[in-house]
C-alpha cells in the first residue's frame, strides 16, 4: 500500500483522486478558428502514488499505440490504481486526420519539437501544450512509436541507458531489445528525460495500421511497468528470457543500397540473421547486374525496408549485434517455436493471419 496521499491531477481543469475522465483538451486551432483537440484519459486512483503517462501517435501515420491506449484506457479503473495513469492518446491531431507522420502542409515533426515555445511555430506550440500540461506532471513516460512507411521495425524499446532511472522503466517494461541512447533533439523522449521524467520510446512493427500481437505484448509491457512503479500493485512485472541492451558504433549498424534498383529479401523467416548470409539482393529491370547485401557481423534484424525500390542511399536494414548467450538464447527459442520473429515467408513482420496488400 502506497502512504502518499491521492491528489488531484490538474490541467486546466482538474480530475479528483477516485475518478476517471476522457476529456478533448485544445493544443490549436485549424485554419477557420475551430479547436484542434487531443483526446486524453486521466485515471486517477483511489490512493496515492506516482503519475505514468503513455503517449501514442506523435506522428500521426503510426497507430499501433493509438490502439494500446485505447484497451488500457479502458481497462484500467481508479479502484486498483495507486497514483495516476495519463493516456495521451493521439498527440498529433492535424497527422492524425491526414494519415500522416508530420503536420500537414508545413512538414513539422512533432517529435522534434519539444518541450515547445508558446510562441513559436505550429509544432513547437502544440508541443508546449502538451508538454506542460500533461508530459512535465509525470514521473514516468511511455512513448508509442512504429517504424515509418515502407519499412517495418522489431518489436523494441529506445532508451538513455546512461540514466539508473531510464533503465528501470526500459527494464520494467519488458521487451527483448533495448537500443541506447540519448534519442534526437527535440524528442519528447530526450527533453522529457533530460528535465528528470524517464522516457521510453516503444518502436512496434509498421505504420497505418493494427498489429494485433504487438498490441498484445505492449499491453503486457504497461502492466509490467504501472506494477514496477507501484501504480497497480497487484500486477505482474514482465521477466522476459533474454534482454539485451544493444549500443555503440559497431553493435548496430543501417545497411544501405549502393546501387538502385529491385530490392528482394532473402532472409527469414526470423530476423536472426549470421555472418556472411545474404540479406537482401538488387537487381536491375534486365535482371543483368544483381548487387548481393550479406550480414556483416551476426545479429537480428531490427528494422526493414519493405518497397520493393531502392535507390544508392536507401535504407535496407537495421542490424543490431548480438552476443553469443543471446544468440543461443534466440536459437532455443526459434527451435521451441516460441521466438516472436517476423513472419509471412519472412518477408514482412504482420500479425497473425493479417492480409498482405
Amino acid at each position: 500500500m502506497s502512504d502518499v496521499p491521492p491528489e488531484p491531477f490538474r490541467y486546466e481543469g482538474e480530475v479528483p483522486p477516485g475518478e476517471k475522465r476522457h476529456l478533448r483538451y485544445e493544443i490549436g486551432e485549424t485554419y477557420l478558428g475551430d479547436p484542434v483537440e487531443m483526446p486524453v484519459t486521466v485515471v486517477n486512483g483511489e490512493a496515492g502514488g506516482p503519475t505514468v503517462c503513455l503517449v501514442a501517435a506523435v506522428h500521426g501515420d503510426e497507430l499501433n499505440g493509438v490502439k494500446v491506449l485505447q484497451e488500457v484506457a479502458a481497462e484500467y479503473d481508479p479502484g486498483e490504481l495507486h497514483g495516476t495513469l495519463v493516456c495521451l492518446h493521439v498527440v498529433n491531431v492535424p497527422g492524425y486526420l491526414a494519415q500522416q507522420r508530420d503536420i500537414p502542409i508545413y512538414d513539422q515533426d512533432l517529435n522534434r519539437s519539444f518541450p515547445g515555445r508558446e510562441r513559436a511555430n505550429t509544432a513547437e506550440r502544440m508541443a508546449h501544450e502538451v508538454y506542460r500540461r500533461f508530459v512535465s506532471q509525470c514521473d514516468a513516460v511511455v512513448d508509442f512509436h512504429t517504424s515509418t512507411r515502407n519499412r517495418t521495425t522489431m518489436y523494441h524499446v529506445r532508451a538513455d541507458t546512461a540514466n539508473e532511472d531510464v533503465v528501470r522503466l526500459a527494464e520494467a517494461f519488458g521487451a527483448n531489445v533495448i537500443l541506447a541512447g540519448t534519442g534526437d533533439e527535440g524528442s519528447l523522449r530526450s527533453t522529457a528525460t533530460r528535465d528528470g521524467i524517464p522516457t521510453i520510446t516503444v518502436e512496434m512493427g509498421k505504420a497505418h495500421r493494427f498489429q494485433r500481437p504487438l498490441v498484445e505484448k505492449a499491453l503486457g509491457g504497461v502492466e509490467s511497468v504501472l506494477a514496477e512503479y507501484g501504480v497497480l500493485p497487484d500486477g505482474d512485472v514482465a521477466a522476459p528470457n533474454w534482454q539485451e541492451v544493444l549500443g555503440g558504433n559497431q553493435e548496430k549498424r543501417w545497411l544501405r543500397a549502393d546501387t538502385g534498383g529491385l530490392v528482394e529479401m532473402q532472409w527469414g523467416p526470423t530476423p536472426l540473421v549470421h555472418e556472411g548470409e545474404t540479406i537482401c539482393t538488387i537487381s536491375d529491370h534486365f535482371s543483368t547486374e544483381e548487387h548481393v547485401v550479406d550480414a556483416p557481423f551476426t545479429g537480428i534484424l531490427v528494422g526493414i525496408l519493405e518497397n520493393p525500390v531502392a535507390a544508392p542511399g536507401h535504407p535496407l536494414c537495421h542490424l543490431a549485434r548480438i552476443d553469443a548467450d543471446t544468440h543461443a538464447e534466440i536459437e532455443r527459442e526459434i527451435d521451441a517455436g516460441e521466438f516472436d520473429g517476423y513472419r509471412l515467408l519472412g518477408l514482412r513482420w504482420m500479425g497473425d493471419g493479417e492480409e498482405a496488400e
